[in-house]
């Protein structure tokens, strides 16, 4: 690789965040997957063979381990018992949890219709909403094109709009 590593997080570091924020929509989670992200890319330097850009590799490597602490995630949800349950059950905790949802109610609703539609329409606006990306950074990362990146954004828009008109009628 012609650049230095550090050169290489310098100017990667805020998209590869972004891209995994928009997976995981967790600020500390995305921060620390993107530190391993930059780990495994020095780890595994030898082995980029600049087929890709290095932000597309670099998101590879975080979609990647974004995909194993999911993993990691449903193995310890299985294993959790009902006290740790009972834990998270406690009225002081969803009083606060319902404050919450009652003012981002629209917002949830919004995320609940993006996360019914089909991929990769749903990863398009992800990144467009969540990780703020244009839809060239989009394109590259899906390995597509920036007009494919606009199109399947506006066509996810049409969606949602349909699907809530057809509630409202409801």
């Amino acid at each position: 690789m012609e650049q230095n590593m550090e050169e290489v997080y310098r100017q990667y570091a805020q998209q590869v965040y972004r891209y995994l924020f928009s997976l995981c929509h967790d600020e500390a989670l995305a921060e620390e997957l993107t530190q391993e992200t930059f780990y495994q890319a020095v780890r595994s330097v030898k082995r980029y063979d600049a087929s890709c850009k290095i932000s597309v590799w670099l998101c590879q490597i975080g979609k990647h381990l974004w995909f194993q602490e999911l993993r990691k995630r449903k193995r310890r949800k299985q294993y959790e018992t009902e006290s740790e349950q009972e834990l998270w059950q406690q009225p002081d905790l969803s009083a606060n949890v319902e404050a919450a949802a009652e003012t981002s109610e629209e917002a949830r609703a919004l995320f609940r219709a993006i996360h019914k539609l089909e991929e990769p329409m749903r990863e398009v606006i992800y990144l467009r909403l969540t990780g703020n990306f244009t839809f060239r950074e989009i394109g590259e990362l899906m390995e597509r094109d920036e007009n494919w990146a606009r199109v399947t954004f506006y066509r996810g828009k049409q969606k949602l709009r349909q699907r809530r008109k057809e509630q409202d009628e409801m």
